[in-house]
């Protein structure tokens, strides 16, 4: 049984593993922003989940240190501690944010074009990190798109909120990926268990539509969600320069590598009704 330490221990991602996980492997987890890493013991660790990070934080003009601070210097400092104590493998939660925005289909080889604190400080990381990936010390990255479950943060609820709150709802035929947090966690598995390194691109085996999902949860919640397209045209034109509108309505989707089924271990429509109802 591996030896897996997890730096990020109050993140969703990192909670939600060591739970998932508890059973497959020996399970470590410290808190990054309390003082511990430099006294914490990665001489017997097999591979290292690094899940600390700033997300979901205004991403005004003076956070921009902090974001860097956080999501590229500090995973850094774990990765050159982890190599220097003999560890094989350092396993990196990046995001789709380093893509940037864009319709498009992403691919592995797609251009890096971030466009915010956030992806920009996960793909300065990424870039550092791979400096250090040797024959003895593995770098895998994981770029995943948004990811939900119960509990979880950032875009997820804001649907949530959103199909509580409205009457009706734009019907907007866009496609994004996502993925289920047991099935990213089904595929850090996998990639810990297979000493993988380089790049990798998560997601459901289904891509998702905005307004299906809306109504999904409106459902859930026992109500009938309207739509219409009367706003079409204005969210085309928003799209262009607001942001969370692009996000939400926007064509965002990796290119199916053809092993998703293999993580996949959650359907999107029981993943979502476990998201809103927690059970």
């Amino acid at each position: 049984m591996k030896n897996v330490l997890i730096v990020g221990e109050d993140s969703y991602i990192g909670t939600s593993f060591a739970q998932y996980a508890s059973d497959m492997y020996n399970i470590e987890t410290i808190c990054a922003k309390d003082g511990k890493l430099a006294d914490a013991d990665f001489s017997n660790i097999d591979s290292v989940l690094h899940c600390a990070g700033i997300a979901h934080v205004a991403q005004k003009k003076n956070m921009r240190q902090l974001y860097y601070d956080v999501n590229c210097n500090l995973a850094v400092k774990v990765a050159e501690k982890a190599k220097a104590a003999g560890v094989k493998q350092f396993v990196f939660l990046s995001s789709m944010s380093v893509y940037g925005s864009g319709e498009c289909v992403i691919t592995p080889e797609t251009e890096l074009k971030a466009m915010d604190f956030y992806g920009g400080s996960k793909l300065a990381a990424e870039e550092k990190l791979r400096q250090l990936a040797s024959s003895d010390f593995g770098i895998c990255i994981l770029r995943p798109p948004m990811v939900y479950g119960f509990g979880c943060r950032g875009n997820f609820p804001r649907l949530v909120a959103l199909a509580k709150r409205l009457p009706f709802f734009p019907n907007v035929q866009n496609r994004r990926s996502m993925i289920y947090i047991d099935n990213l966690c089904e595929c850090i598995c996998r990639a810990i268990d297979e000493n993988k390194n380089g790049i990798h691109l998560p997601q459901n085996v289904e891509y998702v539509n905005t307004t299906e999902i809306v109504k999904m949860i409106a459902q859930l919640q026992g109500k009938q969600m309207r739509t219409t397209r009367i706003f079409n045209p204005l969210i085309l034109l928003a799209k262009n320069f607001i942001s969370p509108v692009d996000k939400l309505f926007g064509d965002l989707v990796y290119a199916k590598a053809g092993n998703e089924t293999e993580y996949n271990v959650v359907s999107f429509e029981d993943g979502v009704r476990v998201a809103v109802l927690g059970k």
